[in-house]
């Protein structure tokens, strides 16, 4: 049987022991590359620092000066039960568009809050973020339960907020695990030094995910992300994402409305590939000419809209403020790009405190969460973020500057 891969993403605030966890994880799964364990204990003695499990992760040297994290970076690990891809997301502010980044790949999430200092403006942050791409399956861990003697009244305490915040989000974690990383609890096994808490390890959490299926019973979705000529041959190139996808179905193609048949469905290293389906990566060699980048194929009978006018929820990244008029924007789905103008601003939320705040100023700072509406140049081919996810999330940019991420709510105004 093929081993199964299950990817979450890590968040949380700075210094609440993202790094450490995923050092830890690696550790205690024997997941490390031979002879790193020594390697990383020579860096750590040639700094003059005590060894930590955070080194694993947090290699290059200048991370190591700055003590911090600082890019969304993916680590892999092995349980019993399965492989995991590890979504590393920067704890700082400055880094969230990373975290944005990262998170849109993932089926589950880990949030790591450290009972020493509680719930902070970065946890909620982050947790608004993992709600807003509808990450349903959600791990809390309260890390550092040794820096507070092990105290089930602060495990208590600290919860509480956390749950309070959460469900203010409408999120319902699937479980939350006192650990701590640095010494070993609870993360894939037990000491005795919690013995009121008879919960499962984290390990044993993450095992219990459930692996998120393929969205094979949506209607075929095929954004062309580029064109190849092969001996002579066109191969429009894509990843379907929903549906499936048969040689000799007729596709037709937005925004550019034309109707075309699947001669060939191409895969790498495979021959007379009859059918592909959602996740897949394949070539496509059609009876006309190919459709060029940003053309999404789907059934006549079952089309997504186009328009250029639509509504979605956006988390601002930038510091500078966006205005509403503001029409210096470029807006990225899938595979399409197109000149934006910002038309509206219905909503506006404070992403760490959920306070409404007012829109009468018509601009949008830095992390807030605001309801735009968006106006594209041309037409755009969108779905809801809740039917179809590729379709259904983008982000915006500033010149060559992701400035916003954000999920299409309604696809027409």
């Amino acid at each position: 049987m093929d081993s199964e891969s299950l990817a979450f993403v890590l968040v949380g605030h700075i210094d609440h022991g993202k790094s450490t966890l995923i050092g830890r994880l690696l550790h205690d799964t024997d997941s490390l590359p031979a002879g790193k364990m020594e390697e990383i204990q020579a860096a750590a003695e040639a700094e003059g620092r005590e060894l930590e499990f955070g080194y694993i992760v947090d290699h290059l040297s200048e991370e190591r000066k700055r003590g911090i994290t600082i890019d969304t970076a993916q680590t892999f690990f092995t349980s019993d039960v399965r492989d995991y891809v590890i979504i590393d997301a920067p704890g700082h502010k400055e880094f969230i568009k990373n975290m944005i980044t990262g998170a849109s790949q993932a089926e589950a999430a880990v949030v790591m809050c450290s009972v020493a200092e509680g719930v902070q403006e970065q946890t909620r942050r982050h947790a608004y973020v993992v709600k807003l791409l509808g990450l349903e399956q959600v791990i809390v861990l309260y890390n550092k339960m040794d820096l507070v003697d092990y105290s089930e009244k602060r495990f208590g305490e600290v919860k509480r907020d956390m749950d309070a915040f959460l469900s203010r989000l409408g999120v319902t974690p699937t479980i939350e695990v006192p650990v701590s990383a640095k010494c070993g609890d609870n993360i894939a096994a037990r000491f005795d030094r919690m013995p009121w808490y008879d919960g499962p390890t984290a390990l044993e959490t993450l095992d219990r995910l459930r692996k998120m299926p393929p969205p094979t019973t949506k209607p075929l979705r095929l954004p062309i992300q580029d064109v190849y000529q092969i001996d002579s041959t066109s191969i429009g190139v894509g990843r379907i994402e929903s549906g499936v996808l048969q040689a000799g179905q007729e596709l037709h193609f937005l925004p550019d409305d034309r109707t075309l048949t699947v001669r060939q469905i191409r895969k790498y290293l495979e021959d007379g590939v009859a059918s592909a389906e959602a996740g897949e990566c394949i070539g496509v060699v059609l009876d006309g000419p190919t459709p060029s980048r940003g053309q999404v194929g789907c059934p006549l009978e079952d089309r997504p809209t186009q328009t250029r006018r639509f509504r979605g929820t956006t988390f601002w990244m930038s510091a500078q403020p966006l205005q509403v008029g503001q029409a210096d924007l470029t807006f990225k789905c899938a595979t399409q790009e197109q000149p934006c103008t910002v038309s509206r601003l219905n909503e506006r939320i404070d992403s760490g405190s959920l306070e409404h705040l007012e829109t009468e100023a018509g601009r949008l700072d830095e992390t807030e969460v605001g309801e735009l509406v968006l106006e594209t140049a041309e037409p755009v081919v969108l779905e809801s973020f809740y039917d179809v996810r590729e379709l259904g999330r983008f982000v915006l940019l500033k010149g060559h500057t992701v400035v916003a991420g954000g999920i299409v709510t309604h696809t027409q105004d």
